[in-house]
């Protein structure tokens, strides 16, 4: 972990209330941004660097503004100085859904069902002021995976087809995304807090919601109930997916469309941690995509996915499939 201080902290700090505080060094995430928490009298902020160019804070900043205008738990922001990727919040604390869950496991099915209602009352909610989630967006997260995991694979395949694919097999959600609902797309268990931990029904608190999209109801609950950092059992995914149709009481067409993004998704986070490691030299991640890859499978036999399943069929060996579990050496 990088315990130097960024150039320019304490000038900003310093038009805020918290000059002065001690600074702590926080582990990061997959991203250039950097996170400290601040001390003082008692009480504690979070700072987050996103310097740009590689960063930009103003997209987290328009997000978290309008979820807390729209009644949603995001954390409040204090001070902000965007252009040098400055943000001052609300700290939520250290206990995260995952961690809080695998030392607990008699609370999941509480704490997941809390989760499931914090989706339910944000798709209540008119769509916010964010781009669509289109078919260029999802064609570009695809092709993360044709682009970096199967040249880390050896593999030479139809990546023309791929495209292909992906449109029929999305063509019919898009019209039923219309006028589509606010999408955090990273809602999963490392990225909800627990700000009263211990208490069952107790408030949670969301993070690293900067990519928001308006897009389909079914995406968040993919990326919730088929989690890539932690293992969600297939029966506990039902019961979620139950609870969130008694209350948001989506068309006939829910099921297949939460196919189809949970193989859309899942393909992207193959490509996405395939290119942590090969291009960012981050191999952690590789551990993860047997787990994502295995939800993916269990997506591909949805009859909505045809069109994809024959693609991998074609293109992706089955002893690979079946073996390694999609794991690159």
């Amino acid at each position: 972990m990088n315990h130097t201080l960024p150039q320019g902290i304490h000038e900003f700090l310093g038009d805020t209330a918290w000059q002065g505080a001690e600074i702590a060094p926080l582990v990061g995430d997959a991203s250039f941004r950097r996170y400290f928490r601040l001390r003082m009298g008692g009480r504690s902020a979070m700072l987050m660097h996103a310097p740009p160019p590689h960063e930009d804070p103003a997209p987290f900043l328009h997000v978290a503004h309008w979820l807390a205008a729209n009644g949603m738990r995001a954390p409040e922001i204090y001070a902000e100085l965007p252009e040098q990727g400055w943000v001052l919040t609300e700290d939520f604390g250290d206990f995260r859904m995952k961690e809080w869950i695998d030392e607990h496991p008699s609370d999941e099915q509480a704490i997941y069902a809390q989760a499931i209602d914090a989706l339910v009352q944000l798709h209540r909610l008119p769509a916010g002021p964010f781009e669509p989630y289109d078919m260029a967006v999802y064609q570009r997260e695809a092709g993360l995976f044709t682009e970096w995991y199967c040249p880390a694979a050896g593999l030479s395949v139809d990546e023309a087809g791929w495209t292909r694919a992906w449109d029929e097999a999305l063509a019919p959600l898009l019209e039923r995304q219309q006028p589509g609902v606010t999408v955090l797309r990273d809602y999963h268990a490392e990225n909800i807090m627990l700000l009263e931990p211990g208490k069952l029904g107790g408030e949670q608190g969301i993070i690293d919601f900067q990519d928001a999209l308006v897009g389909h109801k079914a995406y968040d609950l993919v990326s919730l109930l088929q989690d890539a950092r932690r293992d969600v059992s297939e029966q506990l995914e039902h019961d979620m997916m139950c609870r969130y149709r008694a209350a948001a009481d989506p068309d006939e067409h829910f099921e297949a469309d939460y196919a189809r993004l949970g193989a859309q998704r899942n393909a992207k986070i193959v490509g996405i941690f395939t290119r942590l490691y090969k291009r960012d030299g981050k191999p952690r991640y590789l551990r993860m995509i047997p787990r994502v890859w295995k939800a993916m499978e269990r997506d591909l036999q949805h009859e909505a996915l045809a069109p994809v399943a024959a693609w991998f069929e074609a293109n992706i060996p089955q002893a690979l499939r079946d073996v390694h579990g999609g794991e690159i050496a």
